[in-house]
């Protein structure tokens, strides 16, 4: 994507909430975004599926993004990684592994993976998002985040796996 084609005072203003600058931002950067993805994707259909997933995490998540110049990289992430995890799920790329996720994270610069694990974060289900805030940011026990929350130890541990399954899928997708 040019960031010529983006302004930066409409980069900012959709970046601050305004949003009549967010819909011109999303209707600048849709076609590239979809040629994209029709040269990433296996098929025109997940195309247009990774398309639209890019398109609503950019309107989600365009306050997160921090300047225009990693704008395009972002966005180009996310596209790609929607178009693996639509080809996972038709089985057509290989499950990756714990150890592949972790090598991938690494590869990813610490701009992309702080706003990776942000977006990861507000992506998670209310009840999934604080047993993990709790647990991995402000480092409470078990027992600690039951009482907050009056729930058993179980279900604090249930809810905690799941979170960080659900954020693990969401980083290496």
């Amino acid at each position: 994507m040019s960031a010529a084609a983006i302004s930066s005072s409409l980069f900012e203003a959709a970046r601050l909430g305004d949003p009549q600058a967010i819909a011109s931002l999303l209707e600048t950067a849709q076609p590239d975004i979809r040629r994209y993805a029709r040269a990433t994707c296996r098929s025109s259909a997940d195309a247009e599926d990774a398309t639209q997933e890019a398109m609503w995490i950019l309107f989600r998540h365009v306050g997160t993004i921090r300047s225009l110049v990693a704008f395009s990289a972002w966005l180009f992430s996310v596209v790609r990684r929607e178009c693996l995890r639509l080809a996972r799920k038709a089985g057509l790329a290989p499950s990756i592994d714990d150890g592949e996720a972790e090598a991938l994270l690494l590869s990813r610069s610490e701009a992309d993976l702080r706003l990776d694990v942000a977006a990861a974060f507000e992506a998670l289900p209310a009840h999934y998002r604080d047993v993990a805030l709790m647990r991995d940011v402000k480092e409470m026990t078990i027992d600690e985040i039951a009482a907050a929350l009056g729930a058993s130890r179980q279900t604090v541990k249930a809810r905690l796996h799941r979170a960080r399954a659900l954020m693990r899928e969401y980083l290496t997708r």
